[in-house]
């Protein structure tokens, strides 16, 4: 159980911030609502940052929490320990938002068994659960959202002790579902993914399963917005910043070649990336309609030497960024890709 409910509830209402925000940039920049006008449109994106609930955000964190631990590796058995249960809960509750709106998300569960890896040596079925809300005139263009379903404790491989990732990472899970419940409401032209994935703390897997289905697939995805820890208020240095938004923009990517290199460094472009103009749009769009939350840009992909679900992304989605949420040093997150 968690034992600080107090300090539970103020970070769900930091992480009801970060759901609205990353919900605003899905409807502002690159899905566009189906049968809206431009005025409609506009208060369409208000009515979003007040339905998202910080008590919904709460009760899942809470949930996730209570099934002990969520290690890749652990309980799949059981309907009350581990992260067969945890998964199984997600998707009820996708099909239990689905159900509510007509039956508007395609849930599934998405898996491959993986062994011979250093954090999963023997055979494992990472399992994520993926829900789709289609869109009306060009299903295939795709905005995903996603959360980490799994936990750990210090000892990676140890996959039996209690290990409640309220923030590492049910924040980002529960983040994912209530704009799930939020943007369901909604008809769009481009498609949302809302995204529950596995094996993250064994190595990106979840990600790179569903990076490497989607080009398989011929998606043509115009942002990933993975959140990662979007619960955090406090830094190590011990100050509190609940009202601060941090995108890291990645300029060069890696896979750039050498003709594009030249190009760059005739223009300049790094600073004018893909990522980098969406993070300023990001910024542009947070301070119109979310209140009491300022957006920084960080011209780095990650954290040093640090790493996240959007990773799996980078070599083909033309434009990745990531968001973070407070504060110092101990960031909590939406990671982001456009």
């Amino acid at each position: 159980m968690i034992k600080n409910l107090s300090a539970l509830a103020n970070i769900s209402a930091k992480i009801r911030k970060n759901s609205l925000l990353a919900s605003t940039i899905i409807l502002s920049s690159t899905v566009s609502f189906a049968t809206y006008a431009q005025s409609e449109q506009q208060q369409a994106l208000y009515d979003i940052a007040k339905n998202v609930s910080a008590e919904n955000i709460e009760k899942d964190i809470t949930k996730l929490v209570n099934f002990g631990t969520r290690h890749t590796l652990s309980e799949t058995e059981s309907d009350t320990r581990g992260i067969g249960a945890a998964r199984r809960w997600i998707k009820s509750e996708f099909d239990k938002i689905s159900a509510e709106c007509g039956g508007c998300l395609e849930v599934y569960y998405q898996s491959e068994v993986i062994s011979g890896e250093k954090r999963i040596p023997d055979p494992v079925e990472v399992v994520s659960v993926i829900a789709i809300q289609r869109g009306s005139t060009d299903p295939g263009r795709y905005v995903i959202m996603s959360g980490d379903i799994d936990s750990r404790v210090s000892d990676v491989m140890d996959f039996t002790s209690d290990s409640p990732g309220a923030n590492d990472n049910a924040s980002g899970v529960a983040g994912t579902l209530e704009a799930a419940r939020v943007l369901s409401k909604y008809k769009f032209n481009g498609s949302i993914v809302y995204a529950a994935l596995s094996g993250e703390e064994q190595g990106l897997f979840g990600g790179r399963i569903m990076a490497n289905q989607a080009k398989k697939d011929g998606w043509r995805i115009k942002a990933v917005l993975n959140n990662d820890m979007i619960g955090n208020i406090e830094g190590v240095n011990g100050v509190i910043n609940n009202t601060t938004a941090r995108l890291f923009a990645e300029g060069t990517r890696v896979t750039e070649t050498e003709k594009e290199a030249r190009m760059r460094r005739f223009t300049g472009g790094e600073v004018d990336s893909p990522s980098r103009n969406l993070a300023r749009y990001i910024d542009k769009i947070a301070d119109k309609y979310i209140e009491n939350l300022d957006t920084m840009v960080i011209y780095r992909l990650d954290r040093f030497g640090r790493g996240g679900h959007h990773r799996p992304f980078t070599t083909w989605v033309i434009r990745v960024f990531v968001l973070w949420k407070p504060t110092k040093t101990t960031p909590v997150s939406i990671k982001t890709f456009a």
